[in-house]
């Protein structure tokens, strides 16, 4: 599976989704392409496991909330959104180890929120599942740069 998004997304350290040093994490890469949408081209591995061969809900949704809340920092890699409301949508099985793709689409960007959608893709291009989202810029003094520095907040090249 080839990406769509040439323009890579910083990574934190120890983030379960996007952690270079958290051994137990999913260890993700985000791309934009400079416009309205963010994507990453994964497997899941068997530890996240729900059914037999089938990745757990709860980390789809996991998936899904970094993927969309991510659109915002297309064109500002600090500008850091966090999740109000959020609907998932399960459509097909997601397999483990499996290529897969995520992606996040800015709907509306107006102010201090967003309107944002995501979905998670099989090889087959059909949907496993999908959610929308409504995104709220984070409070600045959570955003701050000790706190970027303690994060390890970084774009890390391919």
């Amino acid at each position: 599976m080839e990406k769509t998004c040439t323009h890579k997304q910083p990574n934190a350290s120890h983030c379960f989704v996007c952690g270079t040093q958290n051994s137990r994490g999913l260890g993700l890469s985000f791309y934009d392409d400079a416009s309205t949408t963010v994507e990453s081209i994964f497997k899941i591995r068997e530890e996240f496991q729900g059914y037999p061969g089938i990745a757990h809900g709860g980390i789809l949704a996991t998936i899904l909330d970094e993927v969309v809340g991510r659109v915002a920092m297309i064109g500002d890699h600090h500008r850091f959104m966090m999740t109000v409301n959020m609907k998932v949508q399960f459509r097909n099985p997601v397999p483990l180890e499996t290529w897969l793709r995520a992606q996040g689409k800015i709907i509306k960007l107006k102010g201090r929120l967003c309107k944002a959608q995501g979905q998670i893709l099989l090889p087959d291009g059909k949907v496993g599942c999908e959610a929308e989202l409504t995104l709220a810029d984070m409070p600045s003094e959570m955003a701050s740069e000790s706190t970027l520095n303690q994060l390890g907040w970084r774009l890390i090249p391919d």
